[in-house]
Order: C-alpha cells, then sequence, then structure tokens
C-alpha cells in the first residue's frame, strides 16, 4: 500500500515507519524537517505542517491509507485550546481529504488514558469510560474530541475502515525529543531516586508499531485499541531499569501529599503565566495506578508484547549511540 503517516519525526511514527518500510509499503512522510528519517526508496518525505491542508492535499495524493501518529502532547502548555489544533482540527482535515480522495482506510493514535482505567485485577477495557484525573486533562480531553468525530463517521461510512488506537506508556528507540524518555532519564545511574505512588501501563514502542501496521487490514471500523503491556508502579518500574542498566539505586515513594503540594505551587506558576509541567491537574495522574488489559487488540489486531526489560534495553542502546 501507499501510505500517508503523519507524525513520522515522532518515538511511535518514526518506529511506525520503519515498521512500514520493512514490510514493503510506500510511505509518504510529511515533516517540519526530515531530522532523524531514513534515506530509503520507499519513503517520499514532504516538507510541511500539519495544520496547512494544502500541505496535506499534496502528501495524501494517490495515497490508499493513512496513519496519524501526531499530536501534541506537552504538558506545560497552558491552554485547553492550545492541544486542539494538532489534536482534533488535523483530524477534521483528515477526513475531509479522505472524502475528497476517496480514501478509505484511516489509523488513529488516540492515547490509553481516553479510556477508564482499572486496577490490577480488574484492568480497563474500551468499554470503560474516561475517569478523574483525565476527565481534567487538557490532553486527554482533546483526544478524546477527536475520538467522538471519528466515531460518528464511522457510523456514517461504514464501507469505510477507520481504526482508533489507544496505546500505553511506550519505552523504546526513536525518542528524539525525548518524550517517555524523560522518565527513564531522570532515574538514569542516579544513587538515590523518589517516585511517585502511581503505575502505569507500559509497552514496547515497537509492539505497539506493529500493532499500528496491522490495523490497516485488521480490526473493526470504528472501533478503539487499548495497546498496553506490563502494568507496574513507577518505583518498580524504576527498580527494572536499574536492573537493566546495571547500577544500583535506593528508592523511595514520595506521599501523596507532597505530589500534591508540588501541584499547587506549579498551580501558582501557571497562573502567573509561567509555562511548567506542574499542576494540580497533572500531578495528579502519577498518583492513580492506571491499569489496561489489551485483550482486544490481542484478538482483532494480532497484537503481541515483549517483555518490558527489552524495550528499556532498547531505549537506552539507541540512546547511547545518539551521545556517541
Amino acid at each position: 500500500m501507499k501510505i500517508l503517516l503523519l507524525g513520522a519525526t515522532g518515538l511511535l511514527g518514526h518506529n511506525v515507519l520503519d515498521c512500514l518500510l520493512n514490510r514493503g509499503h510506500s510511505v509518504v512522510a510529511l515533516v517540519r524537517n526530515r531530522v532523524g528519517l531514513p534515506s530509503a526508496g520507499l519513503l517520499t518525505v514532504v516538507e510541511g505542517s500539519l495544520l496547512d491542508v494544502a500541505a496535506l492535499r499534496t502528501a495524501a495524493q494517490g495515497c490508499e491509507a493513512i496513519v496519524n501518529c501526531s499530536g501534541t502532547t506537552d504538558m506545560s502548555l497552558l491552554r485547553y485550546d492550545d492541544y486542539l489544533p494538532v489534536n482534533k482540527v488535523v483530524v477534521e482535515y483528515i477526513l475531509e481529504i479522505m472524502g475528497e480522495m476517496h480514501i478509505a482506510t484511516y489509523v488513529h493514535i488516540s492515547s490509553a488514558n481516553t479510556v477508564g482505567y482499572g486496577t490490577a485485577g480488574r484492568p480497563g477495557t474500551e468499554s470503560d469510560e474516561i475517569k478523574p484525573p483525565f476527565r481534567s486533562s487538557f490532553y486527554a480531553q482533546s483526544k478524546l474530541e477527536a475520538e467522538k468525530i471519528l466515531t460518528w463517521e464511522a457510523q456514517q461510512h461504514p464501507e469505510r475502515h477507520i481504526v482508533i488506537l489507544n496505546p500505553g506508556f511506550m519505552v523504546g528507540p526513536y525518542d528524539y525529543k525525548p518524550s517517555s524518555g524523560k522518565l527513564l532519564l531522570a532515574a538514569f545511574k542516579r544513587s538515590v531516586m523518589a517516585a511517585p505512588g502511581g503505575g502505569k501501563s507500559f509497552v514496547s514502542v515497537k509492539d505497539v508499531a506493529n500493532a499500528v501496521v496491522n490495523a490497516l487490514t485488521m480490526g473493526r471500523n470504528g472501533e478503539r485499541y487499548l495497546l498496553t503491556g506490563e502494568d507496574m508502579s513507577l518505583r518498580d518500574f524504576y527498580a527494572l531499569q536499574a536492573e537493566v542498566c546495571g547500577y544500583s539505586q535506593r528508592l523511595f515513594v514520595l506521599p501523596d501529599w507532597l505530589v500534591a503540594l508540588a501541584g499547587r505551587l506549579g498551580d501558582l506558576l501557571r497562573w502567573a503565566g509561567k509555562r511548567t509541567q506542574l499542576s494540580t491537574r497533572n500531578v495528579r495522574q502519577l498518583m492513580v495506578d492506571e491499569y489496561y488489559t489489551s485483550d482486544k487488540a490481542r484478538r482483532e489486531l494480532a497484537f503481541t508484547t515483549t517483555p518490558l526489560a527489552d524495550a528499556i534495553r532498547d531505549f537506552f542502546e539507541w540512546y547511547g549511540k545518539q551521545k556517541n
């Protein structure tokens, strides 16, 4: 297939690009700059903005499917409206172009945080509605708005193949920003590390990328699929990282009241117009166990997972090469 890939320079997008090329697909990547992208005969790079409809139309010419890995994830942004251009408006542009060019297949990357999380004994499923604190998350809400648009579109066009994917916390190579890599680097080789008391559903970005490419021909129109891996507390995650990377570390769990206090201090800074990731809205996300199951994706997308230790090792091997 000839695929238009959006967000190709991000953590997931770059891994999806590798997977698409390895499976023999022809890829058109619309990017602001091609830093880090490979030179390959099956890859065409179009420079331009996602928010430029003309650039999107140019890139989509002759494509049979669109994969959208783009997203505004910066937790320091001050207003909800800051998230909407990329997380919602671009989706509306894509649907418009699909109609114009008769493109039937669209794979959209959302977030597990738009789904209600569960516990280790009863993990969240795709049918669970979003829960606090993510109901107040600007990022999660903007992603959820896009999901609603896509669900309605799929209902109106049963002949299309629109699949929504909801990955958990992805770990792995090509994290140039970094995004999730910030969590790994924050603890790397520190003799003492303090972590909030919550937990996440960690997953190898390579496993998610494989599921993204599978979704081009698998899955059901209008359905969403959780792509998650190992449910683990942040403390246990850092302990695993220390084991994988071969260093000793004393780990402490921060009390919730202290994490909440940091969030309130961040609220004051944001009220004064200072951009910071600290806020009550954001730190509450670090105090809950957001656990999910990927059973549906395993059945319908042939989703498989590799050990989290391998994903951590992949990240640091890639990171080491970048430093050298």
